[in-house]
């Protein structure tokens, strides 16, 4: 038997070093719960694991409500910065859309003007032309005055001596005439070359009024470019004609047969 057998032993008890504590977190009923629990019990223990809780306050709803209050400003101010950046560029293209329109606008306007100004210019021109050459016929055809009135005394002075003549259809004299015949050659007499029928007499010269009569017109029945007789005004309100077989070569004042119309060529 050993010596040492009924020795007892005089070493104490080892303590649970920390590095076998565990440890545990959780939370309950809104508080942070820290448990250690002990990997080995001393002899005077009770059974059961030894718990040491210390309860902490979690966060307050109060501040998770502002946090999230916080969380949703940012969001809508970036939302409104965004929006704004979106309108502020709306805005930029609709300025420079609405320019160029008006740039637009103002060219196709000063084209418009430019082009109405450039026919007026020509319309002008144009008259201005067209007068300068009826000046001109006028000017070369009229004769002067002191012609004027020997072309009409000649004129005049013809007919007359005609008067008596007898009236022949298709006459063209010198003994006898019809109404066309005879204001042929009276103005052949003055160097004016008239159609041979009443219809184309008619039609030369300008058309005058009856009551702006001068001596020299030529007077028609019917209408113009279908007239069926002429004679000739010779001043006083009478007319020199060949009106019929009958009559012959006369002179006769208008209100014995008025006509429709009348040309001056003179």
């Amino acid at each position: 038997m050993s010596p040492n057998a009924l020795i007892p032993s005089h070493r104490k008890p080892r303590r649970p070093s920390a590095s076998s504590r565990a440890l545990r977190a959780g939370v309950t009923g809104g508080f942070l719960t820290l448990a250690v629990t002990g990997a080995t019990v001393p002899a005077n223990a009770a059974e059961k694991p030894v718990s040491e809780t210390q309860e902490m306050p979690t966060i307050t709803t109060a501040l998770a409500t502002s946090a999230a209050r916080s969380a949703d400003t940012a969001e809508q101010v970036a939302f409104n910065y965004e929006r704004q950046a979106l309108q502020d560029s709306a805005f930029s293209q609709a300025a420079k859309a609405a320019e160029k329109h008006k740039s637009e606008a103002v060219k196709k306007a000063k084209a418009a003007a430019k082009k109405k100004a450039e026919e007026a210019r020509k319309a002008e021109e144009a008259a201005q032309a067209r007068a300068s050459r009826s000046s001109e016929r006028s000017t070369l055809s009229a004769p002067s005055s002191s012609t004027a009135t020997g072309s009409t005394a000649t004129l005049v002075s013809f007919l007359k001596a005609q008067l008596g003549k007898a009236y022949v259809l298709g006459s063209t004299g010198p003994s006898s005439y019809d109404c066309s015949g005879l204001t042929q050659a009276a103005f052949n007499q003055i160097g004016i070359d008239l159609p041979r029928v009443s219809q184309d007499q008619s039609t030369q010269g300008t058309q005058v009024g009856l009551d702006n009569l001068q001596v020299g017109d030529i007077l028609y029945w019917g209408s113009a470019g279908s007239a069926y007789h002429v004679g000739v005004y010779v001043g006083g309100g009478n007319f020199i004609g060949a009106q019929n077989s009958s009559t012959g070569i006369v002179e006769r004042p208008l209100d014995y047969d008025m006509p429709t119309g009348a040309v001056r060529v003179l």
